[in-house]
């Protein structure tokens, strides 16, 4: 993407070298569809670099187009408006304050059709499917588990509780028979008592 100090887009012809300039290492294209690609690039250490230049040719064309950016530390470019199963050529060059450093290796690279392009989406779509369904799957299965894990629980906690009620009458009916055991003797000891007396 461009920098917010500017770039500099067009055709035109390479801008003067600077002796001391080392031009880039490790030039590569990645991400190659069909009407764009990215290159990217190392600078030998210690070169003072403020930004690149790329030269991007169709094979057995002579124009030529020139992409600028400075005030940038970046190491890779996009080339966008490529055209489908087309030989293209690319060069890197380093810019600093005296200039740029001369071309970079000549990388070349072809375009793919734009079938090629979207089968291998429907590559990475089939994938994406086949794993979403597996994780699917495994959630599904830890439900699963949950589920019947409660439902154990619940069934424990009911049976313990049916059984705590079905104890509760027998308690309650042996402490009614002790209060009214206790509480008998008394008044006919007190009767027997008074008509004793």
């Amino acid at each position: 993407s461009p920098n917010i100090y500017g770039s500099f887009c067009a055709f035109l012809p390479v801008s003067l070298f600077a002796d001391s300039l080392s031009p880039p290492v490790n030039v590569t294209i990645r991400e190659v569809k069909a009407n764009s690609a990215v290159v990217s690039w190392d600078i030998p250490e210690g070169d003072p670099v403020i930004g690149f230049a790329i030269t991007q040719q169709k094979k057995d064309v002579r124009m030529l187009r020139f992409i600028q950016e400075v005030n940038t530390t970046t190491r890779s470019c996009a080339l966008w408006d490529l055209e489908e199963e087309t030989d293209y050529i690319v060069h890197v060059q380093s810019i600093s304050m005296s200039g740029s450093s001369p071309l970079s290796e000549p990388l070349r690279f072809r375009t793919p059709k734009e079938a090629e392009t979207q089968a291998s989406k429907n590559e990475v779509t089939m994938e994406e499917v086949g794993q979403s369904s597996q994780l699917r799957a495994g959630e599904l299965i830890i439900i699963v588990v949950v589920l019947i894990m409660w439902a154990g629980v619940i069934a424990l906690f009911c049976r313990q509780y049916d059984i705590i009620k079905d104890n509760e009458p027998n308690n309650n009916k042996d402490k009614a028979k002790n209060s009214s055991e206790c509480s008998t003797p008394e008044h006919p000891t007190g009767g027997l008592l008074r008509s004793k007396v």
